[in-house]
Parts: C-alpha cells; structure tokens; sequence
C-alpha cells in the first residue's frame, strides 16, 4: 500500500476526493479484531474502507485512520443473511385462538359488511378482495398470493369489513382472533416488525397500482396486472405459469371493458409475450416492454 496515500488520509480524508476520485461502497464487512469500518469508499476501482482506531491506554486513546483493503473473495465470504421470515413459526405457538381450514376455489372467506373480528393469514393458495359499490358495480381490490395477510383493517378498529375475500383456487387460510393477534403483536417483537414491514410493502403495492390507474394505458396496465401476477420484479421467485383468469375479472381489476382485456390479450399472445397452457397462461418476461414503451 502506498504510504504517502495513508498519510495524506490521515491529515485530510477529503483531500483525497478529487485526486483519487473516492466513490461511496455498498455495505463492506467488518474487519479483522472486531473493528467497524466508519467510511467505505472506492480508490482506482479498488474497494476500500476507512477504518477507526483508537489507542489502547488513556493516554494514547487518540483516533487514527486507516486503509483496510478488501480483496472480492473477502467480500464475498460476508456473513450469510438470516433465515426468511417465515410467520407460521410464530402462528405454530399459539394454543387458542387460532383456526386452519381449507377453502375450495370460490368460496367466501367473509363478505362486504361482515364484523371485522380476525385477520386472515394465506397459508397456500390465492384470495381475490373485491369492493361493490352501492349501485352494484364491482371492482377487484387486489389478488393476493400465499404467505400474504388480509383483514388486517381491524386491528386499526374496523368494526365492519369494507370488501369481500373469497378464494381464487384451492388453499388453507389461517384465522387469528383480534384479540390473540394483538398479543402476539405485544409479545413477538421479530414478529410486530415483519408484519408492519409487510403492510408497509403492500400499501406502498398500493400506491404504485392508484399512480398506473391515473396516468398509464389500459393495455400497460393489463401488462403490469399479468407481471405481478407471474411475480416478476418481486423478492420471490417468478412464476411464469399463472392460473387462467377471466377476463371479466382482469378488466375489473384494471378498470376497463372485458372487450378491450380481450384485444389486448390477443396481441400479447400474437406478439410472443404471452402462451395458453392449459388451465393457465405463460407469461414471459418480455411483457414489460409493453411496460415500458412510450
């Protein structure tokens, strides 16, 4: 390592900005005997940190700042992340309270006006939530996957439900009293964090699906509908062969005629974006130059 580089950052570490073009790192490891490295920086392409130290008796306990150079095998021998979260370990531990059944597609997990009493957790398969408007028109909220949440409206004292679930295929829902849910949100800190990250990520979901409704097309908006639907662009894993949908319910949950769904699905499927197999629809990932085209 160059000595005179090492000095010059220990007088001035900003003065080596524009001489040596210092460019912010990602997360780097810790360094050896525990220390934390303070700054991570780029130097010539090389990753580095800035590290520091301080002396071991009263007197000398003085801040030095050192050049810890990582090589990309250290890197990545990082720490291995923790485990996915996974909530059925902590609905396992609950003795009362707690119900399991399994649901046939169709059927209805609770209905538009029901007392808001249980949040619902998806244990495999999918639930549809629509709303239906006082003249009779209804519209698809969203489509939720497995290891998803739903009721959750009355933790915040929802005393009735403000849209319909009901099962898109064959699953096993999770029903957890208000009251026992409450507690486990008290007592299960790991718990209480993942759930409010999961509503943070969905209304976030939310937000991003009322910004599509206002300002794009309706053939963008069946494109982006099918992705997410395939889970491309999520943490999970895709899943390219999704289980046919009506267009009935693809229209109402984009918000347009099942006559223009139907255009649109033929053009996909005349363009390569789209294949029937089946009983379900593969969707290919070039979909989302649909997406993207201006």
């Amino acid at each position: 390592m160059n000595h005179a580089l090492v000095a010059q950052t220990k007088t001035n570490i900003d003065r080596l900005t524009p001489r040596l073009s210092i460019q912010p790192r990602s997360a780097m490891p810790a360094a050896k005997g525990g220390l934390t490295p303070s700054i991570s920086h780029e130097i010539n392409d090389t990753p580095f940190v800035v590290e520091k130290r301080e002396g071991k008796t009263p007197r000398k306990r003085r801040v030095s700042l050192h050049l810890v150079k990582f090589s990309p095998a250290k890197v990545l021998a990082s720490p291995k992340r923790t485990a996915a979260f996974d909530p059925r370990l902590f609905l396992g531990k609950l003795a009362a309270g707690k119900t399991s059944r399994e649901y046939q597609g169709g059927e209805f997990v609770f209905s538009q006006g029901d007392p808001a009493n249980a949040v619902f957790y998806i244990e495999s398969g999918k639930v549809k939530l629509t709303v239906v408007s006082k003249r009779g028109r209804e519209a698809v909220v969203a489509i939720l996957p497995k290891d998803s949440f739903f009721g959750e409206g009355c933790l915040a004292g929802q005393p009735l439900r403000l849209a319909t679930a009901s099962t898109v295929e064959r699953g096993i829902i999770t029903r957890v009293e208000k009251p026992v849910m409450v507690g486990m949100l008290h007592k299960e800190p790991e718990f209480a964090e993942r759930f409010l990250a999961y509503l943070l990520s969905r209304n976030i979901r939310m937000e991003a699906d009322l910004v599509d409704h206002l300002f794009n097309s309706s053939e963008k908006r069946l494109a982006r509908l099918l992705l997410l639907l395939a889970n491309f662009g999520q943490e999970s894993k895709p899943i390219p062969l999704i289980a046919k949908m009506s267009q009935e319910t693809l229209a109402e949950m984009i918000g347009t005629t099942r006559s223009r769904v139907s255009f649109f699905m033929n053009r996909f499927r005349d363009l390569g974006f789209l294949e029937y197999d089946g009983g379900g629809m593969h969707i290919h990932s070039s979909l989302v130059s649909v997406v993207l085209h201006d």
